[in-house]
């Protein structure tokens, strides 16, 4: 195992190496402020987020550069909307979507796939058997992203699913440290969905 990730390593550049490190902790950072309901999960998302754009550009990984670049836009717009002030409320409460969201979540979903599988067709970029997984999990991701913005329960399911295909499919790619990343975003997304579930079924009692 740890030759694994020794091994992928070999060819890479220091500065590749710091930059994923610093993705890599930023990214974990991320996930536990959004299972903690903290709204630091958007300035440490959006670090690595940023960071991680750069380096699957360079190794031409364009649909999860997509994905991160998606990632960057919406932490702005989730920073916004978990901080604004709303009337009659002190802040975004956590709740499960709606029906009409529930639609605008697969519209997302099949849009996000219809785009990228564009894209590559666009930019005549070569569709391999994995970049049809990355296409699958960017739709899972952004559908995600978005319930998060909202503070949707769903997103946490939404994670969970995308995180499980990215394991393996970075190891394949050799990104040994983005695997082992995802890793752990499952674990937490998993313990996220048990903590936000927690909270929703309290305030609901309460009402």
């Amino acid at each position: 195992m740890v030759d694994f990730f020794l091994n992928a390593y070999k060819n890479a550049s220091t500065l590749q190496i710091v930059l994923e490190f610093i993705a890599f902790v930023f990214g974990i950072a991320s996930v536990w402020y959004a299972k903690k309901e903290n709204i630091w999960v958007y300035p440490t998302g959006l670090i690595a987020t940023t960071i991680t754009v750069y380096l699957l550009f360079q190794a031409g990984y364009l649909g999860d550069m997509m994905i991160n670049l998606y990632f960057s836009i919406m932490s702005v717009y989730g920073w916004y909307n978990w901080a604004r002030k709303r009337t009659n409320v002190d802040s975004l409460s956590i709740s499960r979507t709606t029906l009409k969201e529930k639609i605008i979540g697969v519209f997302l979903f099949l849009m996000t796939i219809i785009i990228i599988f564009a894209i590559y067709k666009v930019f005549d970029y070569p569709i391999k058997h994995e970049n049809y997984v990355d296409i699958l999990t960017s739709g899972l991701f952004f559908t995600g992203m978005w319930y998060m913005a909202n503070k949707k329960i769903e997103n946490w399911t939404l994670w969970i699913i995308g995180d499980i295909i990215a394991v393996p499919l970075y190891a394949y790619r050799g990104l040994g440290m983005l695997s082992l990343q995802y890793l752990i975003f499952t674990l937490l997304a998993i313990s996220a969905y048990l903590e936000w579930r927690k909270i929703l079924n309290n305030d609901t009692q309460k009402l």
